[in-house]
């Protein structure tokens, strides 16, 4: 099969399209034939350093979520599943590939009416979303900002907050994002690249109750500023290649508290089942910026991390 590896940490050009063996389903596994592959921000780290949660050792097929169809079953597992639409996890590694073997109790059907692209773009960024906007409790007129607004997470979660009956600030990088953000429910929308956004959101919203901080770095802790007393902060990305670091004490002083969850395999397959039911429900979009074939994945991760992205970025591999 086709597939793409890394063979050494670097640059997106360590990521070198290839050949596999086709992967064949043990007992209590299933084969899925790959239609898309999920690209996370996590992932382009990995490559680049080995950092990240997988803890994969070279060479390796990077990636950790797919969409296709049950092909094949190994030997304890219910024929009926072959030809089934899912989405799944693939443990860490293993997703920029034609086919991969997973346990059968990883997949998540794809409901009827749910394009499969959808279903793909939703299997990691929907569940942090319904995750986050459902600790937060969000309530109507609740002053709501959202970092990297334009992003995968962050477009989602624009959806939610405003479905909600909040006053949703968007903050995006660039004008082309910064469009973007408007038609999916934002009041406001800033660009954080320019002079004094602060204040801009300052002047319009005098503070705010929640921070969904999916960057980090300077600008989590000024949007961590922004915050009203007994605000919220809630902690999912470092798109900045740093959290945020605000001293908790000083959190406590101003009454504002802060949330980094951390959510049982359990609890993420209900929130996956749960994006997919709202998606195909059309209460849920995710905004799909960019697609390439398999073998160009390292252009991919070059987008990613140039920031000239938009939604979510798939791989079409078939």
């Amino acid at each position: 099969m086709q597939a793409v590896w890394i063979h050494e940490f670097g640059g997106p050009e360590k990521l070198v399209p290839g050949t596999a063996p086709d992967p064949v389903p043990g007992p209590g596994q299933v084969l899925i034939d790959v239609v898309h592959a999920n690209i996370t921000f996590v992932e382009t780290q990995f490559r680049a350093t080995g950092f990240g949660p997988s803890g994969a050792t070279l060479p390796v097929i990077p990636g950790n979520g797919v969409g296709g169809l049950i092909s094949g079953i190994g030997p304890g597992v219910d024929p009926d599943l072959v030809g089934r639409r899912v989405v799944s996890g693939t443990g860490g590694s293993g997703a920029y590939a034609e086919r991969v073997v997973v346990d059968a109790a990883l997949p998540v059907a794809v409901p009827d009416g749910l394009p499969l692209d959808q279903a793909v773009a939703l299997l990691a960024d929907g569940r942090t979303a319904l995750m986050l906007a459902e600790a937060a409790e969000l309530r109507s007129g609740d002053r709501v900002l959202v970092e990297a607004a334009a992003g995968g997470v962050g477009s989602l979660l624009v959806q939610l907050a405003a479905a909600a009956g909040a006053r949703v600030v968007g903050l995006a990088g660039g004008t082309r994002k910064v469009a973007l953000l408007p038609p999916l429910g934002t009041e406001i929308a800033v660009d954080y690249r320019e002079p004094d956004w602060v204040g801009r959101v300052r002047s319009a919203t005098g503070a705010v109750d929640v921070v969904f901080d999916g960057v980090g770095g300077p600008i989590g802790r000024d949007a961590f500023d922004l915050l009203d007393r007994d605000g919220r902060m809630f902690s999912f990305g470092l798109a900045s290649g740093e959290w945020a670091g605000i001293d908790a004490r000083v959190a406590a002083e101003r009454g504002v508290t802060l949330v980094r969850p951390t959510p049982t395999p359990a609890q993420l397959r209900a929130y996956t089942e749960r994006a997919l039911a709202e998606g195909a429900a059309g209460r849920l979009r995710a905004v799909i910026g960019q697609r390439f074939p398999l073998a160009r994945a390292a252009e991919a991760h070059a987008a990613i991390e140039a920031r000239s992205t938009v939604g979510k970025t798939l791989l079409d591999v078939r």
